[in-house]
């Protein structure tokens, strides 16, 4: 009989250090929300990059979000904002401070994403902050070799981009690809 009655009562005690954990770390999560005294926005910062909006990414520099935040995919904000062509977005991660070095799973920078999709300003902004054109993927590549092939060779990759990602907003324009490519090869001479 005093054993049902311990039992209880250490059910009540389990119970309310639960409830005491829980409380304290929501608390610690307002906390470092608060921070830099600006409230994070909602949508997530690779969520808003994808999409495009602009100002949930400056809310999310302001209130101190880390801009190097892996997904569970692999990708970081700098990256997709490259691949997808916000230029916006690019120049304000990297006025913010994200990593311009940081690689994807295929070792890939914003550089090499820039690059191959032709994406001039950002090529420009990624060489203006100082990005690395020497850097190596794990496929041997620089951002500069990404490029440097025939584009009938790269062609059908672009294609199969586009229909993979064009739900998600990629567009490419095959023809503007196939004149790009030759400046970006030259930018990153």
């Amino acid at each position: 009989m005093k054993t049902l009655k311990i039992k209880p009562l250490k059910s009540l005690i389990y119970t309310a250090f639960l409830g005491a954990l829980l409380i304290s770390s929501a608390g610690s999560c307002q906390d470092a929300k608060s921070q830099t005294g600006v409230a994070r926005p909602e949508m997530d910062i690779h969520t808003a990059v994808l999409y495009g909006n602009l100002d949930a990414v400056k809310q999310h520099v302001a209130a101190g979000t880390d801009l190097d935040s892996q997904d569970p995919m692999g990708g970081y904000p700098l990256i997709a904002a490259a691949t997808f062509g916000h230029t916006e977005i690019a120049e304000t991660l990297i006025d913010g401070g994200a990593d311009i070095s940081v690689t994807n799973n295929d070792g890939s920078t914003a550089l090499h994403a820039a690059a191959f999709f032709c994406r001039v300003e950002i090529v420009q902004a990624l060489l203006d902050a100082n990005a690395d054109k020497t850097v190596r993927n794990k496929f041997g590549s620089t951002p500069r070799e990404s490029v440097m092939g025939s584009f009938s060779d790269v062609k059908p990759i672009y294609e199969m981009m586009q229909s993979q990602l064009g739900a998600l907003g990629l567009k490419l324009n095959m023809e503007e690809l196939e004149e790009t490519r030759p400046v970006i090869a030259m930018m990153l001479q």
